[in-house]
């Protein structure tokens, strides 16, 4: 196992998810004179099961990106190889709704208006940069593989029937070829 690759991984998954996922609504709470803490009851078990599936799906695709694109998820240290599997099957950006499951988890949990409009900004920004930045780096870097790719999977919905490369060998970045 690549000992800095697995490192820049927990780095930037502190960094960026951890920023928007935990830093950033603990602020918004607090700002909002909101306490740390929820308040539990019956409804708090959906919210809690919201937002431990929303990590948990961050979780895989950080190792999705690790294992099998060897890079993280920081633009600036992208995978090496197209990420195809898991749940990319189904949908093009798992991480992002990941993230934003988390986030409407912790509006419910913590019964914040704040943090739901900010779970709502996110997604627009998460919109914004996969539209203006994401989608044309990856059609550059992995050209028809990923134009394939995008043409069989959906930017935020879901297939039922999961994304299979007829070529396992196509989803490697050009300067690989």
């Amino acid at each position: 196992m690549p000992v800095g690759l697995a490192l820049r991984s927990l780095v930037v998954l502190v960094l960026i998810p951890g920023t928007v996922a935990v830093f950033v609504p603990l602020q918004i709470l607090q700002a909002a004179g909101g306490s740390a803490w929820p308040r539990l009851d019956a409804t708090s078990v959906p919210a809690v099961v919201l937002v431990l599936f929303g990590f948990s799906i961050l979780l895989l695709c950080v190792r999705e990106f690790f294992v099998h694109g060897k890079g993280t998820l920081a633009p600036f240290d992208p995978p090496k190889h197209l990420v195809v599997g898991n749940l990319y099957r189904f949908t093009r950006n798992p991480m992002y709704n990941g993230v934003l499951a988390a986030l409407v988890g912790e509006a419910w949990l913590f019964r914040s208006t704040a943090l739901l409009e900010y779970a709502a900004t996110v997604f627009v920004l998460f919109h914004v940069f996969v539209v203006a930045y994401e989608e044309p780096a990856l059609a550059s870097q992995f050209g028809e593989s990923y134009r394939v790719y995008r043409g069989a999977v959906p930017r935020w919905g879901f297939v039922l029937r999961p994304f299979t490369p007829s070529n396992p060998g196509v989803v490697r970045s050009k300067e690989d070829v």
